[in-house]
């Protein structure tokens, strides 16, 4: 047993050292596999490590290379090999770039290198061009860093490079697309930017002639508009062919209204009338696209030629369509601005030019008229009883007339001459190059105004509608265009008064009218800047109680020479220059800040009442002069009341009711001045927020002789007590007035039975 046991333990002990010997046979064994597998690579596979280097290397598309210190090539890929002209790497090794390519291209890109030695600071990303064009231009995105040896010493460089010319290329087509669309933004003139426009294709697309036509104004045919390098007889013989189902690509295009490819010029159907033209010039195909405005019009057609017979890529098919698509943004924009221009010079309703235009024509007439010794006539034109037909008719009728009237004088007068529209159914008309006779000039005027005169329907009727005229004659009627114009308006009023449907030459005697109503404006003009004006007050009483309880301030003109003017004298002359604003805010100032004057002297508070012109209350901006002048003086709204005619509200209602209102929210009263003289319809008038109506003078002035004035203004009287409006009398001087006013229930009046109008000092004391 106990042999046994230990033949067991022996047993078992060398089983155990014999598993130990194993594990550490096996242990020296992997040890040694691995220093002979060591050992191999070491010996072994360096060399498949150098190919497997070499062929990665040689597989990327990329240059790779490395150079010596003097820029002799140590080793490069196959790519930088192939593209320097050479089979095997070593026939590069030991060559410069200026062995290989002409130095002044070489220079830049040895100094980049010479750089990178001397600093020992690589340049990484840097652009330049490529050596080889391949046919094309090429750039390169090119990193270069020292090359060490293993003391870290600098012995070259090593560089990589890589072809960005796509990039460039698309780079360059974005800079153009952005440049383009600035010439058009900034107005570039449409053949500049055409030229520009194909020129950048054509250097995006090498080999390719770029071509735009324009549609004609009659949409029939197509002229050139650009085609730079589009031989010179080609597009000589191309200008103004007919657009059709069969001529050729853009004739075509410009037919369908949509894109026509042709890929063989010389075989295609559309251009067989013309193939033998064309044939010599060597264009084998045309792409045409075409040029479409915003709506979808035909402009014109862009089109590419091809020395090849060929269909366009997807590249070249993206091009036509993007230099289409500005062509068409450039010619609407010009389109546009040829509008806006026409606009500014021309009358929108005849077409005829306008007085802008006119001013810088006539003023060249003259001045060719000084040298030549020739006369310049100029007549001023108005139709008669335009306003008759236009309210009668209406306006569409009235607009038609003055299309008709333009052009017939259009047809009557030569190309060197203009007819102009002033406005409404004014027009003038310039002759020139007369010779110096006024029968001649009055004979062809006379001709115009037969041609106005002759019969015409309008809405459906058969008129006849004639017109007076002033004519004038340079340069016995004046030397200035201005001086002429007044002469010509002169004439004309002189043609109305004695009794239309004639003309009227300028004379001596409108002459010297015109000379004073010029002077009467200049010294208008000088009383405005000098502060010549003086405001008048007349007293408004109340026949119940005696009081007088407001004012009406009226307009003087302190005349240096004339003394006092009154308004009769000063207001037309005002209407006329455009002078009635600036008195009238003048007045507005004036009243308001004598109103609050009085208050503040202690005077019982009155109503201080001003007249406002149509000229006024037209202004944009008058409601806020109104509260302006208000602020400024310190007058309270409820003291102040702004007078209005008839005349100036029934201009335009609605806009009228609405300033009426704005002026009403401020405070103030309104009135209607001269009730009875204008037109207003009690359907109107009941919208009006009018606090008081005044009876004219005209109404008054014959009671109680004149038994229709009684009516009359009996009639007011009780019409503005039924709408609750209060009323006043003007131009009451009598005792019998006032018995018959109170008697028919107005109670206010205003005349020389209470007071003529008194300067601001007798009035102060009659308020005392």
């Amino acid at each position: 047993m106990a042999k046994n046991l230990d033949y067991s333990r022996r047993d078992s002990g060398a089983k155990v050292a014999s598993n130990d010997d194993t594990q550490r046979l096996m242990a020296a064994g992997q040890r040694l596999a691995a220093e002979v597998s060591r050992l191999f690579t070491s010996q072994t596979d360096i060399a498949d490590r150098h190919y497997w280097l070499e062929t990665m290397v040689n597989h990327v598309p990329d240059y790779i290379y490395a150079k010596d210190l003097e820029g002799r090539f140590l080793i490069a890929n196959r790519a930088t090999v192939v593209d320097n002209g050479f089979t095997e790497m070593q026939e590069l090794v030991g060559k410069t770039d200026y062995d290989l390519h002409p130095h002044d291209m070489v220079t830049k890109t040895a100094e980049t290198e010479r750089q990178v030695i001397e600093t020992g600071s690589p340049i990484f990303g840097m652009e330049e061009r490529a050596f080889v064009d391949k046919g094309y231009e090429r750039w390169l995105m090119t990193s270069k860093v020292p090359l060490r040896n293993k003391q870290g010493a600098t012995i070259g460089i090593v560089g990589v490079s890589r072809d960005i010319s796509d990039r460039k290329k698309a780079e360059r087509l974005m800079l153009g697309q952005a440049r383009l669309l600035e010439m058009i933004a900034t107005g570039t003139p449409l053949d500049k930017f055409f030229n520009e426009l194909i020129l950048l294709i054509e250097a995006h697309l090498p080999g390719i002639i770029g071509s735009i036509l324009l549609l004609s104004e009659d949409g029939r045919h197509l002229l050139t508009g650009a085609a730079p390098s589009l031989d010179e007889a080609y597009n000589a013989a191309v200008h103004g062919i007919a657009i059709g189902p069969k001529a050729g690509s853009c004739g075509t295009a410009a037919w369908r209204g949509e894109p026509v490819v042709v890929a063989d010029i010389l075989s295609d159907p559309l251009w067989e009338d013309v193939a033998d033209f064309v044939r010599p010039f060597g264009y084998r195909s045309c792409w045409s696209t075409p040029i479409l405005s915003y709506q979808g019009k035909v402009l014109g057609t862009f089109a590419l030629y091809s020395l090849k017979a060929g269909l366009p890529s997807a590249e070249q098919n993206e091009l036509i369509s993007m230099a289409a698509h500005l062509a068409g943004i450039a010619i609407e924009r010009r389109q546009s601005e040829e509008r806006i221009q026409f606009m500014a010079h021309h009358d929108a309703l005849t077409g005829l030019p306008n007085r802008v235009l006119f001013d810088g024509r006539v003023t060249a007439a003259l001045q060719q008229a000084r040298i030549t010794g020739q006369w310049v006539a100029l007549a001023f034109l108005d139709l008669d009883n335009f306003k008759l037909i236009n309210d009668t008719l209406g306006h569409h009728a009235g607009d038609e007339l003055l299309r008709i009237a333009a052009g017939r004088m259009l047809a009557c007068v030569r190309k060197s001459d203009m007819v102009v529209r002033v406005g409404g159914d004014e027009f003038i008309i310039l002759l020139t190059g007369l010779p110096p006779d006024s029968d001649i000039v009055t004979s062809r005027l006379e001709t115009i105004r037969a041609a106005i005169g002759a019969p015409l329907v309008l809405s459906g009727r058969t008129l006849q509608v004639s017109c007076s005229m002033g004519v004038v004659c340079y340069p016995d009627h004046g030397q200035t265009a201005t001086e002429l114009l007044a002469n010509a308006d002169s004439a004309m009023y002189r043609a109305k008064e004695v009794g239309r449907n004639n003309l009227q030459l300028f004379d001596a005697e409108m002459a010297a009218k015109a000379r004073a109503k010029l002077l009467r404006h200049e010294e208008l003009r000088d009383a405005v800047a000098r502060g010549e004006f003086v405001l008048h007050y007349q007293p408004q009483m109340n026949l119940k109680t005696g009081r007088i309880f407001a004012a009406e301030s009226l307009l003087r003109w302190q005349h240096p020479e004339r003394g006092l003017v009154s308004p009769a004298d000063i207001i037309p002359l005002a209407e006329e220059t455009g002078l009635i604003v600036p008195i009238g805010d003048w007045v507005l100032n004036q009243a308001c800040r004598q109103n609050k004057a009085w208050q503040d002297e202690g005077l019982p508070p009155i109503v201080i009442s001003v007249n406002v012109s149509a000229r006024q209350f037209r202004e944009r901006n008058w409601v806020s002069r109104v509260a302006e002048a208000l602020e400024e003086s310190g007058l309270e709204p409820r003291y102040l009341e702004l007078e209005l005619t008839e005349s100036l509200i029934m201009q335009d209602v609605g806009a009228a009711i609405a300033t009426m209102h704005e002026l009403q929210e401020l405070g103030v009263h309104l009135a209607i001045d001269d009730f009875g003289t204008g037109y207003s319809s009690l359907s109107a008038l009941k919208s009006f927020p009018v606090r008081r109506l005044k009876i004219d003078r005209s109404f008054v002035q014959d009671i109680p002789g004149d038994a229709d004035d009684m009516a009359i203004t009996g009639a007011i009287i009780s019409l503005a007590q039924k709408l609750q409006i209060a009323v006043i009398a003007e131009g009451v001087e009598t005792q019998a007035q006032v018995d018959f006013l109170r008697a028919s229930g107005c109670h206010d009046v205003q005349g020389y039975f209470v007071s003529r109008p008194l300067i601001p000092a007798a009035f102060a004391a009659l308020l005392a």
